[in-house]
């Protein structure tokens, strides 16, 4: 066997026991929050680092497909039906979701028909290893999934759930609609009354869950998502395709050569440019399309759950009337 299939291998299956970021996160989660020092290591004796998951961190969808190849993942005809259904099997948690939160039943559907086709793919990473592996061997990012780390220990501790069981993404996101452990801590809900935030086998939970955290970030109720736009003249890149709240009025954004093409609303709005089949195309983003944005900070993303959104509420109208 030759020296770089060895090496390989040997990543591939490396422990964390003796590590040294895994020492210094365990000193500070002793001080911190007065966990068990020789609890923490055997706990990290059996977590593995997982080369795949750095892999995956360094090509995500969203950032080597153009939108129309990104969108025809999530627009399909099997992912439209399939929502139509979920929505009519929890078409009451949703009914109450609304009444509670103020967020469109259709919202919470597609962002968890995006995430994780209705609960099917949820992930199949142990939490405790993607975390790990992304803490303690992923520069890039360690600081922000050390913390996440932290939440995670936190987040077990709480619940009484054993870390090692958990699975979740390559970037430890769980459950329906793919809580990082931070986002769990702050916005799940126990929505079904039973003493837990089950977002893991639980579509009421997870439902209750997702609109939560809509309405903790600025979901106004019965407002604008986005509207097809035309442009003319030169584009201003710098007001284009940022990720921040929208703030440039409707008469702005015709000096600056956008108008809708259809009904909008007189708020401040974000144009977007996105690479369309036959060429870009424009669109006037409003602020609960920038709620959408906290989820996942991707302009695709957010297109992506507000399109099969409106797919599924089309859908649902077809069939009641």
């Amino acid at each position: 066997m030759g020296f770089c299939l060895l090496a390989a291998l040997g990543a591939a299956a490396r422990e964390y026991g003796g590590h040294p970021a895994m020492q210094a996160f365990v000193a500070t989660m002793v001080e911190r929050h007065g966990f068990e020092r020789a609890e923490l290591e055997r706990l990290f004796d059996q977590a593995r680092y997982q080369e795949t998951i750095v892999a995956a961190m360094d090509r995500p969808a969203e950032r080597v497909k153009p939108w129309y190849e990104y969108r025809a993942i999530f627009l399909t005809e099997k992912r439209i039906r399939d929502g139509v259904d979920f929505w009519r099997v929890n078409r009451t948690a949703l009914a109450r979701a609304q009444r509670d939160y103020g967020v469109d039943p259709a919202i919470v559907v597609a962002i968890i028909g995006v995430e994780t086709f209705y609960g099917r793919n949820m992930g199949s990473f142990r939490v405790l290893d993607a975390l790990a592996t992304l803490a303690f061997d992923y520069p890039k990012r360690s600081e922000f999934f050390a913390r996440e780390l932290e939440q995670y220990l936190l987040l077990t501790r709480e619940q009484q759930l054993d870390p090692l069981d958990l699975k979740g993404s390559y970037a430890g996101a769980m459950g329906y609609g793919q809580f990082i452990p931070s986002s769990y801590r702050a916005y799940a809900v126990d929505y079904n009354g039973d003493h837990k935030a089950d977002i893991w086998n639980d579509p009421t939970d997870a439902i209750g869950s997702v609109a939560n955290y809509f309405a903790r970030h600025g979901w106004r109720p019965g407002g604008p998502v986005a509207v097809p736009a035309q442009f003319s003249g030169t584009l201003d890149p710098a007001t284009v395709n940022v990720l921040a709240r929208p703030v440039l009025t409707p008469a702005e954004l015709a000096a600056k050569g956008f108008r809708p093409l259809g009904p909008a609303a007189e708020a401040a709005a974000l144009p977007l440019q996105l690479e369309g089949v036959t060429g870009a195309e424009y669109w006037l983003a409003y602020e609960n399309f920038y709620v959408i944005t906290r989820y996942n900070h991707s302009h695709r993303y957010s297109m992506a759950v507000y399109q099969l959104a409106s797919e599924l509420s089309r859908r649902m109208a077809d069939a009641q009337g």
